[in-house]
């Protein structure tokens, strides 16, 4: 389908031609940029008219009229003309407000209204919150990006009232509601997933996010909108926060490095044994480790404590395969190739120095029974 997308370079707009190209339509993208002949053009082209622009914090109020009615009443003149197809309208939960902002939206609202009737033709008319989501501009029209944006970059911020609630929704979940409206008729006034938070809340969340990301964690994402959060905040991420070193515990047999860690999911870590090269030669009381080779090759034994039967498991970077290390098992992995053997780890809970539940012993001999870190 040709789709117009008005306000095409807008946050909104953006994640909106992003989808519908991916969708594989054919976007044709109306900005300020855009004259009104090739304006004109496009209306008469479309299947479906997405309209996005608008007009919310202007030097002069009287900018409400010209960018929320006047535009509005001239593209549903033009389509009724020539072209009279369905139209998505990113109004606002403001409409019913008596404020100008509002009051510009509810007009353009009663245009489209009529549009429809007279086009007979599909109409809906989206009453957004706050949107949140990648792509805004610090400092503009969104709270949750200026936070994002200062609490990457270490700077202070302020909340002047410890109480206000923001309606919050993600801008995936508006695109998604979106699309279905491309597809099928869902009501003049379709609704959006939406989240009641208080502004302190999401502050509080996002210095979270930047102390666990400090620590090398990873938040607990169960829940959807902590999740959108979470890919929200990165997404403000400075180019000289996106690589993160990490410390390499080395020694002449290699190196072992912690990746990530989890409160509830355990961590993962990187193991570097040179050729020749045997780790492990240990067991454990409640962890559950897997081993994951991904380049080298190599040998992974496993022995049940108080047993002597070995299992024996050849690994490989060539073919990737998980291999599980369970409680109660003396376990090594010996290098036996001729390159490094880098072995991703995961264990079921992290490491605690005051409880390191690693018991020394060698999958060939006997256990000895003393607690100490091994890596």
């Amino acid at each position: 389908m040709d789709i117009v997308v008005t306000g095409a370079n807008g946050f909104l707009g953006r994640h909106v031609a992003h989808a519908l190209q991916a969708a594989g339509h054919h976007v044709l993208p109306i900005t300020k940029q855009t004259s009104p002949s090739a304006r004109s053009e496009m209306l008469r082209r479309a299947d479906f008219v997405f309209h996005l622009a608008g007009v919310n914090r202007p030097d002069d109020p009287a900018e409400f009229t010209v960018g929320n009615v006047d535009l509005t009443e001239l593209i549903a003149t033009e389509l009724l003309s020539y072209n009279p197809v369905p139209v998505v309208f990113a109004s606002s939960t403001q409409a019913l407000a008596a404020n100008p902002y509002g009051e510009s939206k509810r007009a353009a609202e009663d245009v489209l209204v009529v549009y429809g009737e007279r086009a007979e033709t599909r109409v809906h008319l989206y009453r957004l919150p706050n949107l949140f989501g990648k792509w805004g501009r610090p400092f503009y029209n969104s709270a949750v990006t200026t936070f994002c944006h200062q609490i990457a970059r270490g700077e202070a911020v302020t909340v002047s009232d410890s109480e206000r609630v923001l309606t919050l929704a993600h801008v995936d979940t508006v695109v998604t509601s979106f699309l279905e409206a491309l597809r099928e008729d869902i009501g003049l006034y379709p609704s959006v997933e939406a989240h009641d938070v208080r502004l302190i809340d999401v502050v509080r969340t996002l210095e979270a996010f930047e102390a666990m990301r400090q620590a090398r964690g990873v938040p607990d994402l169960a829940d959807a909108f902590t999740k959108q959060l979470y890919s929200t905040y990165t997404s403000y991420l400075p180019r000289e926060r996106i690589v993160t070193p990490l410390t390499m515990h080395r020694d002449a047999r290699g190196s072992f490095t912690e990746f990530l860690k989890t409160p509830d999911r355990g961590q993962v870590s990187i193991n570097v044994a040179r050729p020749g090269i045997t780790k492990g030669e240990h067991w454990h009381d409640t962890k559950h480790e897997q081993f994951l080779v991904v380049s080298g090759e190599g040998v992974i034994r496993l022995r049940p404590v108080g047993k002597e039967e070995v299992m024996t498991f050849h690994v490989s970077g060539e073919t990737l395969e998980v291999v599980d290390i369970p409680a109660g098992y003396v376990h090594n992995i010996e290098n036996v190739g001729t390159t490094d053997l880098v072995t991703v780890m995961w264990v079921n809970e992290p490491f605690d120095p005051s409880r390191p539940d690693t018991f020394a012993a060698t999958v060939d001999g006997q256990e000895v029974m003393e607690g100490g870190e091994a890596r």
